[in-house]
């Protein structure tokens, strides 16, 4: 099912939690938090929206990263429905995308809904102090088609990095809805 992202009220402080990566190596909110502010991107492996954008992802991300915004992917798909996106495909899906920040599974699923995630790919994007400041869309390009896009995650972040908040118009995000325990 497709879905937009509601809009978000800015401000609201991000949600402790602790979640591990498929190796089950686990992580805090307080460990990711980057010195410049944290982008969390609610994502999967089989959504084709994912799949259109994650190459573009990955580049802004290195982008943030060197400027000080760390960053962290979070799958909160039931994969007992989604087989391709339980743990172990998760760990193949970054091997092959080379994530440079860690990919977390969110296996009772309580992370998506403390931060009201709908979709995948979900944006949201916290500045040093932890408060949500930008959740949009990765960017302006069509999914087949990534040509003169303008890249608002990148350039909110790059903000928020600066300035600790950000002015630009915020577009909701599409995609596939998360896969929620029945």
């Amino acid at each position: 099912m497709l879905l937009d992202t509601p809009k978000a009220e800015l401000g609201w402080q991000a949600a402790p939690f602790r979640l591990s990566n498929p190796s089950g190596e686990s992580f805090s909110l307080q460990q990711l938090q980057g010195e410049k502010g944290l982008l969390i991107a609610f994502i999967c492996n089989h959504c084709p929206y994912v799949k259109a954008v994650i190459d573009r992802l990955v580049a802004d991300t290195k982008a943030l990263q060197a400027q000080g915004v760390n960053v962290v992917a979070i799958s909160s798909n039931d994969y007992s429905k989604v087989p391709e996106d339980s743990p172990q495909m998760m760990a193949k899906y970054a091997a092959a995308h080379n994530f440079s920040f860690e990919y977390l599974v969110d296996q009772d699923q309580c992370v998506a809904r403390d931060y009201a995630a709908v979709c995948t790919p979900d944006f949201f994007g916290f500045n040093s102090a932890g408060q949500l400041q930008y959740r949009g869309r990765l960017d302006d390009a069509r999914l087949t088609d990534a040509t003169n896009r303008r890249p608002e995650l990148l350039q909110a972040m790059l903000e928020i990095a600066s300035t600790g908040s950000c002015e630009v118009i915020q577009h909701s995000s599409i995609g596939c809805s998360i896969k929620w325990h029945s």
